[in-house]
């Protein structure tokens, strides 16, 4: 009787420990009862999700060029776009940024992954018209479905820009010494954070969560990681940055942030280092932007993937960080090569 009362007991210890700490609660998705409003446009996904976006720049029946722009890690469509307009209407762009699953104002995708966020991007770029190929820039995070868009429509693409795109430490082809000293670089908070996210997901809620140990610089944003530059840039956007992410984040975090960590660092269904060149005759390029101050971004890491891929052009700015898509300079530089690639 009294075995039998122990394990009850344990076994509801553990209902509760689940469902309190370590089971993420529910998200708050938008438009539903008690949950946050609906005010920008939204698609209807042909899975039933809604997905919300932005336009941009010049009129879409217009314009020259068609970017998609997939924002980045704790951001949304509201992203900062910092070219000028001088040089928009120059080369006459329009921008589609969206809300990716789970952030702002797009319905949570318990089923994320690399594949299912690179056919959202596809399914926007239909309903809305953008035409058989468009161009797309992934920042931060977004290397992955950037990444899948390689792998999964390239005949979809008129050009790629990866900028300090993030590298999972688990891909094969990375040479285990390499990954092992890039990884041990990171801070230990954010080792405990990449090694729960890709072997044990089903912690990472209680991880990012609990207050006993610091859990990520990512979510955090700790400053002494951050160079001169980037400092100057979280100073100059600090508002902007705040505001953001209380949009961002309003369907909760799990949905959104936690999600981003589980498919990035988690295991793909490719290795990116064995894509083929999605323009064989050069009639295009993929580009990859890197600061070699990146904080969170190893550069070594990003170079290999370069040497491995020499169809890639790659790009390092010798003083920029981990934030070198909010320099107006920089940034009109990324449009330039990708729009009007030199060498041509």
């Amino acid at each position: 009787m009294f075995t039998k009362a122990v394990i009850v007991l344990l076994i509801s210890l553990l209902v509760w420990t689940y469902q309190t700490i370590i089971q993420p609660p529910s998200p708050n998705i938008c438009g539903l009862p008690g949950g946050p409003p609906v005010t920008s446009p939204r698609i209807k996904l042909s899975d039933g999700r809604y997905l919300a976006y932005r336009e941009r720049g010049v009129a879409k029946e217009k314009s020259e060029f068609k970017i998609i722009m997939v924002h980045g890690f704790d951001n949304s469509k509201d992203m900062a776009l910092v070219a000028s307009q001088e040089l928009i209407l120059e080369l006459r762009i329009y921008f589609l940024s969206f809300d990716r699953a789970g952030y702002g104002e797009s319905d949570p995708n318990p089923n994320r992954s690399v594949k299912s966020d690179t056919f959202d991007i596809q399914e926007l770029a239909d309903k809305l018209q953008l035409g058989s190929n468009f161009y797309v820039v992934g920042i931060s995070m977004v290397g992955y479905p950037t990444w899948g868009c390689l792998k999964y429509i390239p005949n979809r693409l008129a050009g790629a820009a990866l900028v300090v795109p993030i590298v999972n430490y688990w891909w094969p082809s990375f040479p285990c010494h390499l990954s092992r000293e890039a990884y041990k670089r990171q801070l230990r908070r954010d080792q405990w954070k990449l090694r729960i996210a890709h072997y044990v997901p089903g912690l990472l809620y209680w991880w990012m969560s609990q207050r006993w140990f610091p859990s990520s610089s990512y979510v955090e944003i700790v400053p002494e990681v951050y160079g001169n530059r980037d400092k100057q840039i979280l100073k100059m956007m600090s508002g902007t940055l705040t505001h953001n992410q209380t949009v961002t984040r309003q369907q909760g975090v799990f949905e959104s942030l936690h999600r981003d960590l589980m498919v990035g660092f988690g295991s793909w269904d490719f290795d990116p280092m064995e894509l083929s060149n999605p323009f064989p005759h050069n009639e295009s390029f993929v580009h990859i932007w890197q600061g070699f101050e990146d904080p969170l971004v190893p550069v070594k890491l990003q170079q290999y993937v370069c040497k491995k891929l020499q169809w890639i052009r790659y790009h390092e700015v010798t003083d920029g960080g981990h934030l070198i898509m909010y320099d107006t300079n920089l940034f009109e530089a990324i449009l330039r090569e990708l729009l009007l690639p030199s060498g041509v």
